[in-house]
């Protein structure tokens, strides 16, 4: 049968339970968020005269959680306008509506009797075909389901997401026994393409892949650190960024998962897997528990392996004495640095990984590669015994870590970097066991998991081909097979297939400098060959684009190159107000940071792809510049003049693209740079930012299909003139008498709302885009030349922080 979700429900307004609620709102799907009554008043509810039979008493609990969601940083909605989306009732007087919807999500108590009791009732009211899923951690799937029918079982199965949903790509997928493959492929694709999801299907055995391993993988990280006397500090120090993990590492990650969670979780673990030859490693220490029974749980009660200490402004994080068990002021990783400084030169992960792997082999009294190698070859090794019971393929194990706990690198594709012999060696040094079926591996000569496309699959015995969506392109590969067209160690122009080049920068934070204009301009040229018939802009890297290159700027307003700068300027001008005018299509491809220039970069598409997380804006005014290459021009473009032309409010129009450039106004995410003008309405989003190449070249050949005809220049957008420079005067006359701006942001704010008025025009008209880009010029180099927008671009490129002065 086809299946369709188009309503969907969560039962479980907790932490998980209202975040997952967000990221379906988000996705654009109405959900009904349900969850207990009451049994008792609040004082508060006494003291207004409330019963219990009150709707505000009854849905209490649903609205707290509710609201706890809407607060949360970062936030669990895409952006404010999904909350509507969002409605919100209880399980005794709302269950019914259960009935309408296509998917119910169940994220109650993670204990097995409460879980059982609500399928019973959810099978009650349920429409046939409509899929139920449960958000357990954990609780074997068959259990969950024992009891209920068969049809039933066929559209049941486990979806567990990771916290927060909306930021953490994984979706384990359990299908039970009597799961209907069908229904979970269907289920698959729908996570995949809506969501936006990486799935991985599960084998219904405990906390299934991603926590199985986790969980163990720390656990023997701590007890080592006790064990061996390392602290806190130094645990983190080394088992972060620097082993191509997040920030978090250990113990920071441990305070914000909650430690009682993980104390939970061990404990239930332990019990549950009786056969597991490893599981004593939970038994090895009591520090969660103690902790848990201190009240240290963590980031939410404020103390846990770490407490935030104030003293007047002055604000520091202490740390844990694993021994004393007393709180201490930061001491340092002096003992590890040098081993850190030196592990930092290796740029590339993999080659740093082996560097430390084998100086843990080397020099064995090493204190930061002991560590290390504590944290890497254990969870590697284990994951290997761990197969095939958790999982077939060492890709589902991979992408389970890599996309759960955003590790850059899962277990085998370090122990690939490594060599699957010598990385075999290396365990067995430490007196880790490696399974026979890898042992077995090494003596075929098949020593690697990964081939080229393929994983090894250990149920098989075979290397198999990862299956692959055709939108997934892979710029890398493309690059590897020779389809690079043009390049440099900036940018590149990347054959696509099918007619379509892919602009691609690659500089460091994606900076927008000369060298990248250089193969932009070279794409232009290129893009007229009959060969080609459009053009995507975008990369893989790790963010659209950080903006203009704030070294390269310093640099020319140290040597007061004003001539020069002018000429980048304008030149970057044309060339992105050429990309808007080509006479084929366009499509740019932002995500993550798009900042600056290259927000501005983006705009200037036919049409833009822009991932959910997509974090855009247009931040010059911290620097102390403003938006010079059309940024001004073409949100004057979008809101001003097509206000103007829909006879509405142009005054209040005006007013919400000044607010928005003098503010700094970053996206956080791509529906709110939809609202804030940085997206059209007609602009698209995709969830599956693995997805999103691929349909940015999509977007290219629709538009081919459909005839495109390029816009033509004119006079696009609409200047106030004196009258919106009057009203913008008040404004910032206001702010900077309650002190809400400094004397140079009055300067600032004054070039930014004079070029979206358009000088000193005696009355409001529609003008040349050309006029406002030669404003915007303008206004940079008077900027560009005062000592304070040095300062500030300086301040800014050293502590990443807006300076003000």
């Amino acid at each position: 049968m086809p299946y369709q979700i188009k309503r969907v429900a969560v039962i479980g307004a907790g932490t998980m339970g209202a975040a997952i609620a967000g990221l379906v709102a988000g996705a654009g799907l109405p959900v009904l968020l349900l969850d207990m009554p009451p049994s008792k008043l609040t004082p508060e509810e006494e003291a207004k005269g409330l019963s219990l039979t009150h709707p505000a008493v009854r849905n209490r609990f649903v609205q707290a959680g509710f609201d706890r969601m809407r607060k949360a940083r970062p936030s669990n909605l895409y952006n404010q306008n999904s909350a509507q989306l969002i409605s919100l009732g209880n399980t005794e007087d709302d269950f019914e509506k259960l009935a309408d919807v296509d998917w119910i999500v169940e994220v109650i108590i993670e204990q097995l009797g409460p879980k059982q009791a609500l399928m019973e009732r959810i099978e009650a009211v349920r429409k046939p075909g409509a899929f139920v899923t449960s958000n357990t951690s954990g609780i074997p799937i068959g259990l969950i389901a024992e009891g209920r029918s068969d049809e039933f079982k066929r559209h049941f199965f486990g979806a567990h997401f990771f916290n927060p949903p909306r930021y953490l790509k994984l979706l384990e997928l359990i299908p039970g026994e009597a799961s209907d493959p069908a229904a979970v492929a269907a289920f698959r694709s729908f996570a995949e393409n809506t969501l936006g999801k990486g799935v991985v299907i599960c084998k219904d055995r405990p906390n299934f892949i991603g926590n199985r391993i986790f969980s163990y993988a720390g656990q023997v990280v701590l007890n080592e650190a006790l064990a061996r006397g390392y602290t806190v500090e130094e645990l983190d120090a080394l088992t972060g960024s620097l082993i191509g993990r997040p920030n978090t590492a250990s113990c920071r990650l441990l305070d914000q998962v909650g430690v009682d969670v993980m104390h939970y979780v061990a404990s239930n673990l332990y019990k549950a897997i009786p056969e597991d030859e490893s599981r004593e490693v939970y038994t090895n220490n009591d520090l969660l528990q103690r902790m848990v029974a201190a009240g240290r749980l963590g980031k939410k009660v404020g103390q846990g392996f770490y407490k935030e200490m104030r003293e007047g402004k002055k604000r520091e994080f202490w740390s844990l004495d694993l021994q004393s068990f007393e709180y201490v002021a930061p001491q340092g990783t002096a003992s590890v640095d040098a081993f850190i400084n030196e592990a930092k030169k290796q740029k590339a992960l993999p080659e740093r990984l082996r560097f430390m792997l084998r100086r843990a082999a080397e020099q064995p009294d090493d204190r930061g590669a002991a560590i290390v190698t504590l944290a890497i070859l254990p969870m590697i090794a284990y994951a290997a015994r761990r197969l095939p019971e958790i999982a077939d393929s060492v890709a589902d194990v991979d992408n389970a870590i890599r996309w759960g706990f955003a590790h850059q690198l899962g277990p085998f594709q370090i122990w690939d970097a490594l060599g699957v012999a010598e990385g075999a060696d290396l365990m067995k040094s430490q007196g880790l066991d490696v399974p026979a079926w890898v042992d077995q591996l090494i003596a075929k000569g098949e020593a690697q998991f990964y081939g080229d496309g393929t994983a090894y699959n250990v149920a098989t015995g075979r290397h198999e081909p990862i299956v692959r969506d055709p939108r997934a392109i892979d710029l890398a590969a493309l690059k590897a097979a020779g389809h690079e067209v043009l390049g440099n160690a900036a940018a590149s122009l990347i054959d696509l297939g099918d007619g379509v080049l892919c602009f691609e920068i690659h500089s460091k934070a994606n900076a927008i400098g000369g060298p990248v204009v250089e193969i932009l301009l070279g794409a232009m040229e290129e893009l007229k060959n009959d060969k080609w018939v459009g053009m995507v802009i975008g990369n893989q890297g790790a963010r659209f684009s950080a903006g203009f290159d704030l070294n390269e700027l310093g640099a020319a307003v140290q040597m007061g190159a004003w001539d020069d700068l002018g000429e980048l300027i304008e030149l970057v001008q044309q060339t992105f107000y050429n990309l808007r005018y080509a006479p084929k299509p366009v499509v740019t491809a932002p995500f993550a940071h798009t900042l600056g220039g290259g927000a501005e970069l983006a705009m200037h598409g036919a049409v833009t792809v822009a991932a959910a997380e997509t974090y855009m804006g247009l931040p010059e005014f911290a620097v102390g510049l403003v938006p010079g290459w059309g940024g001004c021009t073409q949100l004057n473009r979008r809101i001003i003049a097509e206000t103007a032309r829909n006879g509405g409010d142009t005054l209040k129009a005006f007013q919400q693209v000044f607010e928005t450039l003098a503010f700094a106004k970053v996206a956080t995410s791509a529906l709110e740079a939809r609202d804030l003008g940085y997206l059209r309405p007609t602009d698209r989003i995709v969830f599956n930012q693995d997805y999103l190449i691929g349909e940015a070249k999509r977007e290219v050949l629709r538009l081919v299909g459909e005839g495109y005809t390029p816009p033509t220049p004119g006079n696009h957008c609409y200047a106030l003139g004196r009258d919106g420079l009057a009203a913008a005067r008040v404004a910032i006359y206001q702010l900077r008498q309650g002190n809400f701006a400094t004397e140079y942001d009055v300067v600032i704010a004054e070039k930014i709302a004079h070029i979206l008025c358009g000088g000193e025009l005696s009355n409001p008209q529609f003008v040349d885009e050309q006029y406002l880009l030669s404003l915007e010029r303008e206004a940079l180099l008077f900027l560009g030349q005062d000592e304070r927008t040095l300062a500030r671009a300086k301040h800014m490129m050293e502590t990443g922080k807006p300076l003000r002065n």
